[in-house]
């Protein structure tokens, strides 16, 4: 009998769900156990190994989120936040891991998801990639050393078709600033500026949001003060990074307790 973790896919044909097909494919102690996609959608019916290039796995992309949920022992989510709180719902009813990499996420996803988490695992990550969460923990100490004296910017770009701004990535750094400086990062952010809009506030947080071309995600946290300057970068080439990450919290979630997680867990940095 197979010890595999048996890992569901939501969104299995779009580039995202692709590119975990393809890694959970090639990641031992685990297997792709289920695959679905929104009612209509063109892939339904085609096998989700195929679709991504690694030829047949015998699993049909369907569009049933319950089926899903309740045939798999883990589920990942890069899709929509429209979805996010029933996803958690049925991951609460069927003590089904989750792991949410979907950004955009506001208040009413991110209480259905700490509902859902009294009952099973839930990793929840703006970024999944191993190397941004690693560059927030030196973003929070650097700020947590530099003074307001300091000023922080956040920059990112990404493809012409992503729908939200700031990044979720973008947000991960802002917010890990603002732990290190001690501050919430709502009251303190500034998030785009145009016209007269006098002079920077000081301990304030900036951000700025770039779209073109088919960028993957490029971001930068700048810290700068009189006569110098500190920038921290991460510039991601290829969706793979973020499907590796997704997975590892899936392998690592089946040894956790029902709560509300996030990658700094599961790489063991907090």
């Amino acid at each position: 009998m197979s010890t595999d973790v048996r890992i569901g896919i939501v969104g299995a044909g779009g580039r995202m769900g692709r590119a975990l097909v393809r890694e959970i494919g090639g990641t031992d102690g685990c297997m792709v156990a289920g695959a679905s996609e929104r009612p209509g959608a063109p892939v339904l019916g085609q096998d989700a190994g195929a679709m991504a290039g690694i030829g047949s796995i015998e699993v049909k992309i369907h569009d049933d989120p319950l089926a899903l949920f309740a045939g798999c022992d883990a589920v990942i989510d890069f899709t929509s936040p429209s979805v996010t709180a029933h996803h958690a719902s049925l991951a609460a009813q069927g003590k089904t891991i989750y792991i949410v990499g979907t950004t955009g996420l506001e208040a009413e996803q991110f209480d259905a998801l700490r509902k859902a988490a009294a009952h099973t695992a839930i990793v929840q990550a703006y970024n999944m990639s191993v190397g941004v969460n690693l560059l927030a923990g030196l973003v929070r100490q650097v700020a947590t050393q530099l003074g307001p004296d300091w000023d922080i910017e956040i920059v990112e770009m990404h493809h012409r078709l992503k729908v939200d701004a700031p990044s979720g990535t973008a947000i991960l750094f802002g917010e890990a600033a603002a732990r290190g400086r001690g501050i919430d990062l709502a009251q303190h952010s500034e998030r785009g500026r145009d016209g007269i809009t006098g002079a920077r506030q000081k301990g304030s947080i900036g951000f700025a949001s770039l779209r073109g071309g088919n960028v993957v995600g490029d971001h930068s946290v700048i810290f700068a003060a009189e006569n110098e300057r500190i920038e921290l970068s991460h510039k991601a080439s290829d969706r793979t990074i973020f499907a590796r990450g997704a997975v590892r919290a899936a392998l690592w979630a089946r040894s956790a307790a029902p709560g509300l997680y996030g990658m700094a867990d599961v790489l063991g940095l907090n």
